[in-house]
């Protein structure tokens, strides 16, 4: 088991208050969402918008092609090379 000298414990010690004490300070920053604008069009609140999700999904798509072809190429031409 190994010991430690006070300086060491002291050490340890602050750093463990300072980042508790910074955890629980962040807590304070945390406000609430604003509200809704008064004519967003529905009696309740609605979850979600109006984002445009297609284009990232092609983007996806296309990278995780290029990723398998890039891939299938590299497999092939080490087959090639065999």
């Amino acid at each position: 088991m190994k010991t430690y000298n006070m300086k060491t414990i002291k050490k340890i010690s602050a750093s463990i208050l300072i980042v508790l004490g910074l955890t629980l300070s962040f807590n304070s920053f945390a406000q609430a969402p604003p509200p809704p604008p008064p004519d967003h069009g529905a009696t309740g609140n609605q979850n979600g918008g109006n984002a445009p999700i297609g284009s990232g999904i092609l983007i996806l798509l296309g990278l995780g092609a290029a990723y398998g072809g890039k891939k299938l190429y590299d497999k092939r031409k080490e087959n090639l090379e065999e």
